[in-house]
């Protein structure tokens, strides 16, 4: 079996390498950990709409909820192409929601974000309904996802728009996010944020103080897209010298895509992300021993 299974990820790897993880993973990962509730809207947009993923087996206790953000650099991008990260949450028995928000050209900075926000206080709103427990209740994301579940966790200012504040997460979870990326130097990233004239306050790692959530943050060593030594480990420096908790993991094998990829189960061989994931939600966010 295990000589059978090596090629299939090496094909696999070499083709999520090139495209986003869409269709393949998908249609390889399970179905019957999770029963799906699509197309909810949180929003009058078409773009504000989310799909929540209700684990078959839940966890003994308060049932943790994870809403996560997808990448693209704010350019693409559908909730649809994720459904593998939704079952890679429930097997593990969590709520599962993954949430669209408005890109370019259609929104700049900071709409997008004010999307995250607002899903956010629709799943912490109505998440009872779905089997989740809001009091329980973490953001993540990957790479232009990442950085929004940044911003929700570090800018009060998001929540704040609608009576919340980041108290109401237990935690937040990175995976290959800019966190520090100005000036910017992507083409297609530049007219999202006002290239050259680049808000500073758009950037996370401004907004640091000691009240900041505990914070789970994962990348590529070799990830060639963000650089992770100045985001993911310039963060990292930042708030733990601020006194935030942070839980810090590299990984070899894997790259800017497949990092997100290795949750699916078919590619979980190559990067234990998903396992660290777990710990840090079930530990609480390290409240837990």
């Amino acid at each position: 079996m295990r000589k059978l299974l090596t090629p299939l990820l090496l094909a696999l790897s070499t083709f999520l390498s090139a495209c986003s993880p869409v269709g393949l993973l998908n249609a390889l990962s399970p179905t019957d950990s999770y029963s799906k509730t699509a197309n909810i809207a949180y929003g009058n947009d078409p773009r504000q709409q989310l799909d929540i993923y209700t684990p078959t087996q839940k966890k003994a206790g308060p049932t943790p909820v994870v809403l996560f953000f997808y990448g693209g650099s704010w350019n693409s991008g559908e909730r649809a192409d994720y459904q593998f990260v939704g079952e890679a949450l429930a097997s593990r028995g969590y709520v599962a929601v993954i949430a669209d928000y408005r890109l370019y050209p259609q929104v700049r900075y900071p709409d997008f974000l004010k999307d995250s926000a607002h899903a956010f206080a629709w799943v912490h709103n109505n998440i009872a309904t779905y089997g989740g427990d809001a009091q329980h209740l973490f953001v993540m994301g990957h790479s232009a996802g990442a950085y929004n579940a940044a911003m929700l966790a570090l800018d009060p200012r998001l929540l704040a728009a609608e009576g919340l504040s980041p108290a109401n997460m237990r935690g937040w979870i990175g995976l290959a996010g800019p966190y520090d990326f100005l000036p910017i130097k992507n083409p297609d990233v530049r007219p999202v944020f006002f290239y050259p004239n680049s808000p500073p306050d758009s950037q996370p790692i401004n907004h640091i103080s000691a009240t900041v959530l505990p914070t789970l943050l994962i990348a590529a060593r070799d990830d060639e897209l963000v650089n992770p030594q100045r985001n993911t480990a310039g963060l990292a420096k930042r708030l733990r010298g601020a006194g935030v908790p942070v839980s810090e993991h590299y990984y070899d094998g894997v790259s800017h895509i497949t990092l997100v990829a290795a949750l699916s189960k078919p590619l979980r061989g190559k990067a234990p992300a998903l396992e660290e994931i777990v710990r840090f939600i079930d530990s609480d966010a390290g409240r837990k021993p």
